[in-house]
């Protein structure tokens, strides 16, 4: 067996929770999941995944533009406090927990 190596690295939390539930619900974990990467990346001599920019671009005034539209379509939405929406998240959360 080869030598074995620690590797560590940073991630959002968050991230990485949700990470670990897909892999659980495949049957691993993260770690099985992340050394299947490396073994890809290894197979492939690249990412083991298309990693390529758009082709176009969008302007300064074409970003403007969608974020007026978006603020635009969102005017009629009541107002809602931190409160609410940290419970909303959560209410989703569990929901999707106990969907898997």
């Amino acid at each position: 067996m080869a030598e074995q190596v620690l590797n560590q690295f940073r991630s959002d939390k968050a991230l990485r929770e949700d990470c670990i539930a897909i892999y659980e619900a495949m049957g691993m974990d993260l770690n099985t999941a992340l050394r299947m990467f490396m073994e890809r990346t290894r197979m492939v001599r690249g990412l083991p995944f298309p990693a390529v920019l758009p082709e176009t671009r969008m302007t300064r005034t074409e970003a403007q533009r969608a974020i007026d539209d978006i603020r635009a379509e969102a005017a009629h939405l009541p107002e809602m406090t931190l409160d609410e929406i940290n419970e909303e998240i959560k209410a989703a959360r569990a929901e999707r927990k106990t969907n898997k």
